[in-house]
C-alpha cells in the first residue's frame, strides 16, 4: 500500500496538514496538490476544525516547491494545467474561512515560499530557508509569489528577492517581516499549537469575518475598506456567540463559543 503523500490530523479543533513526501524535501507534484486542495475544502465545511497547521514531514524542509523531476516530463499545456492547479490551491488556502499557520521546518524554495504567503501566520524554525528561487530557473513565481510577497514585506524588498533569487535564513525573514517568529526546530509544532490554542478561545464567526476583512480590505482604498469591516462587523452583531462573550465578561468566566 503506498503511503500518504499528505498526512491529515485533527485534534482538539486543530487540524495538521504535513506534507509527506521527505524523501524528494516535500516537493509538490499533482498527487501532493490534489491531496491538499482537497483536504483544504473539506476543512471549509467542517465546523470541528478552527484552526489549520500546514507543515513538511521529516526535518529537513518545509516544502522545496514544485517536482522538478515531475515538471520535466511534462509538455508547454501539462505546464500551464500544474501552474494553474497550484495557484488556485493556494488562493483557496489564503481565501479558507478559518486561520492557517505555516510551520515553516526547513527549506521552503519557490512554491513551498508560495504555500507559506497563502497561510495567515508564518512561525520558522531556525534551521529554516526561504526564497522564491525561480529566475533562477529562467522563470517567475507562479503561484502568487510575485503578487502576495510585496504585499507583504514591500515592493523593494520583494523585486531584490525576487530579481536575485536570493535565499534568506529564519533571521533574515524575520528581520524583513516575512515570518512572524523564529524558533527552535524542536519547539516549532509546541509553538503552533500555543498559538492556535489562542485563537481556538476566540469567537470562530468573528475569526472569519476578521479575516475576510483583512484580505479583502487590504486590496482597496481605505474608505472603501472600512466599509468592508463595516458590513463584516454588522454580521458579528445577531450571533449568539456576541452575547456569550458580554455574558462571560460580567461573569468573569472563560466564554463557550459555538460558531452561532
Amino acid at each position: 500500500m503506498n503511503e500518504s503523500v499528505l498526512n491529515f490530523e485533527e485534534t482538539n479543533g486543530i487540524a495538521t496538514l504535513t506534507l509527506n513526501r521527505p524523501r524528494v524535501m516535500n516537493s509538490l507534484n499533482r498527487d501532493l496538490l490534489r491531496e491538499l486542495q482537497g483536504s483544504i475544502d473539506r476543512i471549509q465545511f467542517d465546523k470541528g476544525v478552527r484552526v489549520v497547521i500546514i507543515t513538511g514531514a521529516g526535518e529537513k524542509a518545509f516544502c522545496s516547491g514544485a517536482d522538478l523531476k515531475e515538471r520535466a516530463g511534462m509538455n508547454e499545456t501539462e505546464v500551464k494545467q500544474f501552474i494553474f492547479t497550484i495557484r488556485h490551491c493556494f488562493s483557496r488556502i489564503d481565501n479558507l474561512n478559518k486561520p492557517v499557520i505555516a510551520a515553516v521546518n526547513g527549506i521552503a524554495l519557490g512554491g513551498g515560499t508560495e504555500l507559506a504567503l497563502a497561510s495567515d501566520i508564518r512561525i520558522a524554525s531556525e534551521n529554516a530557508s526561504m526564497g522564491l528561487t525561480e529566475t533562477r530557473l529562467a522563470i517567475i513565481p507562479g503561484a502568487g509569489g510575485t503578487q502576495r510577497l510585496p504585499r507583504l514585506i514591500g515592493i523593494g524588498k520583494a523585486k531584490e528577492l525576487i530579481f536575485t533569487g536570493r535565499r534568506i535564513d529564519a533571521g533574515e525573514a524575520l528581520e524583513i517581516g516575512l515570518v512572524n517568529s523564529v524558533c527552535a526546530p524542536d519547539q516549532l509544532l509546541p509553538k503552533c499549537h500555543k498559538m492556535a490554542e489562542m485563537i481556538l478561545e476566540t469567537g470562530p464567526i468573528a475569526i472569519e469575518q476578521a479575516k475576510y476583512a483583512i484580505n479583502a480590505g487590504t486590496e482597496t482604498d481605505i474608505n472603501t475598506g472600512l466599509g468592508i469591516e463595516s458590513n463584516a462587523y454588522w454580521l458579528t452583531i445577531p450571533t449568539e456567540d456576541r452575547l456569550e462573550g458580554l455574558k462571560a465578561f460580567k461573569e468573569k468566566r472563560k466564554p463557550v463559543y459555538k460558531g452561532r
